[in-house]
């Protein structure tokens, strides 16, 4: 591990901002301090965490290293492109935004920075789907053809609050495409490239007390590799499965059994491949241990300011062709 200290700012102290704050602590190469407007809550902060420090507003971070922006998504574009100008790297929260406004001038000033600027999608850092991911990339079983995946969980429960988060307003990153759907739709752009085009359907189907989506079907193609995305945010089990069939076989990620399978003989047997299973915080840290690897020695970070802004656009058509009852390019 290396013995670089870096100063690491959390803008924003809700569940995920905590989270950040715990993990990139745990790493034992960072300083932590944070940005919080709710009094209340920065407080307890203090009084949860000690080591932290508490800082007024983004206009005094200019000697941090980092920040990590865990903001609802609305304010994730003005607040990168501050602390940017700057001179901090930046790990943005999925979404990187709730529209494309101002993601122009978000790519050009990162690219004048010469900073890293990186996206939250904390899905990448699970070592079971990056193992699949490198036996996909390596042409054991040859060109994808098919990607298939089916996510839900009981959202509620994990997330009793969420009609009073940003959850409950599209405008704010709410509801299912936006917050748990994207996740999904990063990982299959993490194997296939961005979507090119897109059909889908959404409803509200079961979540009390909200508005939005809790259930989405998509239709979509990355190219020439054709995919569908089914998730619901109100089923009893808590399940993600992509299975990505190939010219010469097929490989399967279970992310809540932590495996992946692969067969390649017509109705043979699944070879199985089991990593144990992370307690909540690992996936989080491993992520913050990354995005310093990536300051330090400008190693890939996980997910691109690039790939999320591709997942952005995804975001949006999926909105877009569901109110509109069409199918949707995506620009290349």
């Amino acid at each position: 591990m290396t013995s670089q200290t870096h100063r690491v700012l959390i803008v924003g102290t809700g569940s995920i901002g905590e989270r950040h704050l715990r993990c990139f602590n745990k790493t034992g190469r960072a300083h932590v301090g944070f940005v919080e407007i709710n009094d209340q809550q920065a407080a307890r902060i203090l009084d949860e965490y000690p080591h932290a420090v508490r800082v007024a507003s983004l206009s005094d971070a200019s000697d941090w290293t980092a920040a990590v922006i865990a903001t609802p998504a609305h304010l994730h574009v003005q607040q990168a492109i501050d602390l940017l100008k700057q001179r901090l790297h930046v790990l943005i929260e999925k979404p990187v935004s709730v529209s494309e406004e101002r993601i122009s001038e978000l790519s050009r000033v990162t690219e004048h920075s010469n900073r890293v600027a990186a996206v939250a999608y904390v899905h990448r850092s699970n070592p079971v789907f990056q193992l699949m991911k490198a036996c996909l990339v390596s042409g054991e079983v040859g060109r994808p053809l098919q990607l298939t995946a089916v996510c839900g969980q009981p959202f509620p429960f994990y997330r009793p609050a969420y009609a009073n988060t940003y959850y409950a307003r599209h405008e704010h990153g709410g509801g299912a495409v936006q917050d748990a759907l994207t996740h999904i739709i990063n990982l299959g752009e993490s194997l296939l490239g961005p979507i090119s085009s897109l059909v889908a359907d959404v409803a509200h189907l079961a979540i009390p007390a909200v508005e939005v989506e809790d259930t989405v079907h998509v239709l979509a193609r990355h190219q020439d590799v054709l995919a569908n995305y089914s998730l619901n945010q109100h089923q009893a089990p808590n399940e993600l499965t992509i299975t990505v069939v190939c010219e010469r076989g097929t490989l399967r990620f279970e992310g809540h059994r932590s495996r992946w399978m692969m067969m390649k003989e017509p109705c043979g047997t699944w070879e199985e491949f089991i990593v144990p299973s992370d307690d909540r915080d690992a996936p989080f840290l491993r992520q913050a241990n990354n995005f310093l690897d990536a300051i330090e020695d400008s190693s890939r970070p996980y997910c691109s300011l690039e790939e999320g802004i591709a997942t952005l656009r995804a975001n949006l058509a999926i909105l877009d062709s569901s109110s509109q009852r069409c199918w949707k390019e995506l620009a290349s």
